[in-house]
């Protein structure tokens, strides 16, 4: 499908392809041990290692884009980091990229803008970072916000099968705006196939899922609600945005982030690549007051409360739920 933002997408998708490579990589090397010792270096080298890559691809086709991203190379250039800013750039070359201390920082530095403006990128290089450690679901997401709407969305989920109940792991989701939602494996020449929202309106059939982590959204709010709802079956509970995933293509019905204590703003860069997905499935994003997200105030959601996910039918009544309890 050709669309204004046919570059982008492309720039965007083999970007994020690499960077779920070098995840998958690291990733594999966690060991019972390293888990048992509290290690997070994985994760971290992940992290970083994702960031320079999606920035270096950013920077080379589009240079005058802005990217808000999550991490900086502020650590990594002391002296004391040596070694580990050695195993990034050891990752980034075992894709092949060419690369010396200083390039990869700089390029993960590209991520390091914070004001709102008029075209930029929002990159969350690893979504889900104790996913990520206990082999469980993590994303990558990245996502283009132009005159404060999100018009491009790539999803990475390198655990994720392509299709609900699939065995082989690895989906990369994407859309544009007015454009649809879309998943494919990884790989040149994959299929690529739509994604839609369940059609569900009976909220005793819906299906909840929210975070692993109660620290990351109110638990016992959720399940006042699944129960005023008449949810009987538990959530499902996983990291990152592969919960906009499962909602996008109907293997869950309603995703509830739900503030953990006052005043708490959320990050654009952990919602922006799974708001568009849905939205184009089908679906319904909004706070928890079912206020629109607004993404016009720099890295946090400033004006929101929490967010709300739905596929559409159900997004009304959930929000009244939210306002009973």
């Amino acid at each position: 499908m050709t669309t204004q933002y046919e570059h982008e997408l492309k720039t965007a998708l083999a970007a994020v392809q690499q960077a779920m490579t070098v995840c998958r990589a690291v990733q594999s090397t966690i060991t019972p041990g390293v888990l048992e010792k509290k290690d997070r270096s994985p994760v971290t080298i992940a992290d970083f290692a994702s960031q320079s890559i999606i920035c270096r691809a950013l920077e080379a086709a589009l240079p005058s884009d802005a990217v808000i991203g999550e991490e900086d190379a502020t650590a990594l250039r002391t002296a004391e980091n040596a070694d580990f800013l050695k195993r990034v750039v050891d990752e980034l070359q075992a894709v092949e990229i060419e690369a010396s201390n200083e390039t990869v920082c700089s390029w993960i530095d590209r991520g390091n803008a914070n004001q709102y403006s008029d075209r930029f990128w929002t990159l969350d290089p690893i979504d889900g970072t104790k996913g990520f450690l206990r082999g469980g679901q993590y994303a990558i997401s990245l996502a283009l916000i132009v005159e404060g709407r999100i018009d491009v969305a790539i999803l990475g989920c390198p655990n994720l099968p392509t299709q609900a109940g699939g065995a082989t792991p690895g989906s990369l989701f994407h859309a544009v705006r007015g454009g649809g939602s879309f998943v494919q494996s990884e790989g040149d020449n994959a299929d690529v196939l739509p994604v839609r929202v369940s059609g569900t309106s009976d909220t005793t059939a819906a299906k909840l899922c929210e975070s692993v982590e109660s620290g990351h959204s109110a638990h016992g709010r959720s399940a006042q609600v699944a129960e005023r709802l008449g949810i009987a079956a538990s959530p499902v509970r996983l990291d990152s945005q592969a919960k906009y995933a499962t909602v996008a293509r109907g293997e869950a019905d309603i995703y509830l982030r739900l503030p953990t204590r006052v005043n708490y703003v959320e990050r654009i860069w952990d919602h922006a690549g799974g708001v568009l997905l849905v939205e184009e499935a089908g679906g319904q994003v909004s706070d928890v007051t079912g206020k629109p997200l607004e993404w016009t105030h720099g890295a946090g959601l400033d004006a929101n409360s929490g967010v709300v996910v739905t596929n559409g039918r159900l997004h009304s009544t959930v929000l009244e739920a939210l306002a009973a309890t």
